[in-house]
């Protein structure tokens, strides 16, 4: 078999895409409105072994990609908390040709900042 000498290279508008969709998770993890899922996020870490008082959902414990927006990343072998979001979705309906929105559960998983480590120029 003979090598080509490809070289593969990153698509630049979908490292933008990804980056943009970083920032819209952080977004959506601090301008939250439900406090529903703060006794699985306080249980769940608390079990982890981290004190209650170190515990303050948006502002120091987020989503994956959260974390990435913020400069952070998530250390490898580290196990989150899943919590329970909705989403907001839509669907063009066929009949009328209007788009209807709705909202849709969805499992996310997020992780304390005492999981996560500073990427270069990041939040310390």
């Amino acid at each position: 078999m003979e090598a080509t000498g490809t070289v593969f290279r990153s698509n630049p508008s979908r490292k933008s895409n990804r980056e943009q969709e970083r920032a819209e998770a952080l977004t959506r993890a601090v301008s939250g409105q439900t406090m529903s899922n703060y006794p699985a996020i306080f249980q769940g870490f608390i079990a982890k072994g981290i004190p209650e008082s170190e515990i303050c959902p948006r502002e120091n414990v987020f989503t994956f990609d959260a974390w990435k927006a913020l400069g952070r990343y998530v250390r490898k072998g580290e196990h989150g908390v899943k919590v329970m979001t909705f989403i907001e979705c839509s669907k063009e309906n066929k009949e009328t040709g209007e788009k209807d929105s709705f909202r849709r559960p969805w499992t996310t998983t997020v992780f304390h900042v005492s999981q996560t480590e500073a990427m270069n120029g990041g939040v310390q």
